[in-house]
């Protein structure tokens, strides 16, 4: 799933929890007076019901970053299959798909399909178009619904070269968080880390935010790109445009 492709089969259907500060002031700051928001504020979030969003219905986004004055286009698109075996169990999966281009004509596409259970929401591992093969340790539960500013472990994944599992070619941990965005806006975050089989220091690692309303809807999105390099860390910033 490596920027996760948790990607499952279904959703629920849980309402958001609403307060109001004594001062009634938006905690969402600009984007509040952007995008006219007003009433009370949402402090609690159905976050399983986004991650279900998020990784299981078919739904495709496009995102835009600018990169050594070159426009780079990544598109996701999620499409479920179905039941499929893996691993010796019988499993909900789905497929998520990334098409990279730039402006300069270079291409990129990959492909993975992740393994999952819907009740209890647990995830199991993936296989894509390289032909590795991933074994996924859920350390925690994801709750139904989580409060601003809460975040929790989830994930601890080995990923070998093939279905053998003979050679272990990367290990990873994935994590998720919830912060303000607006006054009725939240930041659900997937945070990924860099290969724990190498120096911390020269691991990638991600950070794929999804912004939330109370009823767990997927409204915008932003995809954060960290790699080392011989001057430091490179970041890349994708968004919706």
């Amino acid at each position: 799933m490596k920027v996760l492709g948790l990607c499952l089969v279904a959703g629920l259907s849980v309402s958001g929890c609403v307060s109001i500060t004594n001062n009634g002031l938006p905690m969402g700051g600009i984007e509040d007076i952007i995008e006219g928001n007003t009433g009370p504020i949402v402090t609690q979030y159905p976050v399983e019901t986004a991650l279900l969003n998020i990784y299981t219905r078919s739904r495709s986004e496009t995102l835009y970053a600018v990169e050594d004055d070159q426009q780079i286009v990544s598109e996701i698109r999620v499409t479920p299959k179905g039941v499929m075996s893996f691993d010796g169990k019988s499993l909900q999966a789905a497929e998520t798909s990334y098409v990279i281009t730039s402006n300069e004509g270079s291409f990129n596409e990959s492909a993975s399909t992740n393994f999952f259970t819907l009740n209890p929401v647990r995830f199991y591992g993936f296989t894509n178009d390289s032909g590795e093969y991933s074994i996924a340790n859920q350390t925690t539960t994801m709750p139904k619904i989580a409060k601003i500013g809460d975040s929790s472990a989830l994930i601890t994944e080995n990923v070998y070269s093939d279905s053998s599992k003979r050679k272990l070619i990367d290990k990873f941990s994935q994590a998720w968080s919830l912060s303000q965005a607006s006054r009725n806006t939240a930041w659900f975050c997937m945070n990924t880390s860099g290969n724990l089989l190498l120096d911390s220091q020269a691991a990638d690692v991600s950070s794929h935010c999804y912004k939330i309303n109370a009823k767990g809807d997927l409204l915008d999105s932003k995809l954060t790109l960290s790699e080392p390099t011989n001057n430091g860390v490179k970041t890349i910033t994708y968004t919706r445009k």
